[in-house]
């Protein structure tokens, strides 16, 4: 049987092409000059809009918007939900007081970390959950018990965050009257076009800035709203490429990028405990029982930990991601998850996955395993490399309160 060529390279751009646009891909698609787009959870989105590092600038000298809305949100509600969320994520979801907003964490039943994500109380029994990978069908599993509904509201939620020294400033000459109030994980509405956008004080950059909701039919006139205000203070549009920079910076985990997910993973070692990847602070082994407790604290007990996660520093200014870690230049200790030269630290920085002993015990002699393209050709260098505390940078303006008008 022969093939028609033109169907065969219809049904691979079909497999190439992400299939769905978000509620603001118009006015991205009006901006965008290079064309960069990539698949984000099925939905088109832009790598770079204008240009990589100018864009991250914008997040850091000026303000940036960034569409979150391919982020999985799935909305809880009902008379068991606060019971149900405190049985699977992490942390004491009783002490998330209405109006704000929790980082958090979930587990499988053997500890490991299934995703991380926030956690908004939008009333008392009345909960929006946003993370990196979906988990519907686990999520309603779990819910069996429980006097709860749960509801995926990817598709029919726009949200954009917008991030940098001037987002206080773009949405306070916007017209949202009362986000001077807003402190940082804390969350409120405000009137759009005779609906409500939702409004928290949450980022992934490490800087001031907010996260916006809003139905989708309210999202093309949300960021008008918001352009035209920006104008006056620097507001870009930006891609993938700048945000991950700051997040670097700020020392921010990737799900499926610094560790695989428990659902992912294809290989038993693969999976991590919150303590294997630096989420050991959100284990409340107070809380009444949650989903891997007994696997999370058997493993702490019995120091079975296997791996650590670390920040390290790296002489040198080529990025090291993806590099293999040594130690004595001959013991292979690990690998760097996310590295870059960073613009604002003025450091090779990265963020690496490491085998135990080494970075808890064994700290010193560090290397990382560089190669670099240089015409053509691959050159092999060796680096010393420090482990150092994240996050990298911290900028006072991401908690002042109130926010600082720049």
């Amino acid at each position: 049987m022969t093939i028609d060529p033109t169907l065969r390279r219809a049904g691979q751009a079909h497999i190439r092409t992400p299939r769905l646009e978000t509620p603001f891909h118009a006015r991205l698609a009006a901006l965008s000059t290079t064309n960069d787009w990539y698949d984000w959870a099925g939905y088109k989105a832009p790598h770079s809009v204008f240009d990589d590092e100018l864009e991250y600038f914008a997040i850091r000298s000026t303000s940036a918007l960034f569409d979150i809305s391919p982020m999985v949100k799935y909305r809880i509600r009902g008379a068991g939900a606060e019971r149900f969320l405190n049985r699977l994520t992490l942390r004491d979801v009783r002490k998330l007081k209405v109006g704000r907003v929790q980082y958090t964490a979930w587990c499988d039943d053997h500890g490991h970390v299934l995703d991380d994500g926030t956690l908004f109380r939008l009333g008392e029994a009345d909960f929006r959950l946003c993370c990196q990978e979906r988990h519907l069908p686990w999520l309603t599993d779990s819910a069996d018990g429980f006097d709860v509904a749960i509801e995926e509201e990817t598709e029919a939620l726009a949200a954009v965050a917008l991030q940098g020294p001037t987002s206080f400033a773009v949405l306070e000459a916007a017209g949202f009257d009362g986000v001077a109030g807003l402190k940082p994980f804390q969350l409120a509405t405000f009137a759009h076009e005779g609906g409500e956008v939702l409004i928290s004080r949450t980022g992934f950059t490490g800087d001031l800035g907010y996260e916006l909701f809003a139905p989708a039919p309210l999202a093309l006139s949300l960021w008008d709203r918001l352009w035209q205000a920006g104008q006056l203070f620097g507001l870009k549009a930006i891609g993938y490429g700048a945000l991950n920079r700051a997040r670097i910076e700020a020392g921010f985990i990737v799900a499926n990028a610094d560790f695989v997910t428990a659902e992912a993973a294809l290989r038993a070692d693969r999976e991590r405990l919150p303590d294997e990847i630096g989420l050991d602070w959100l284990v409340d082994p107070e809380k009444p029982y949650f989903n891997g407790r007994d696997a999370i604290l058997r493993a702490r007990q019995a120091k079975s930990l296997r791996f650590i996660l670390v920040g390290l520093e790296i002489e040198g200014n080529i990025p090291a991601e993806h590099a293999l870690v040594y130690h004595r230049r001959k013991h292979e200790a690990g690998i760097v998850t996310a590295g870059i030269w960073s613009p604002l630290a003025k450091r090779n920085i990265a963020i690496a996955t490491l085998s135990r002993p080494y970075g808890e015990c064994i700290k010193d002699d560090l290397w990382v395993e560089i190669y670099a393209l240089r015409e053509l050709q691959y050159q092999k260098m060796m680096k010393r490399a420090k482990i150092v505390p994240r996050p990298f940078v911290t900028l006072d303006r991401r908690s002042a309160n109130p926010p600082g008008r720049f």
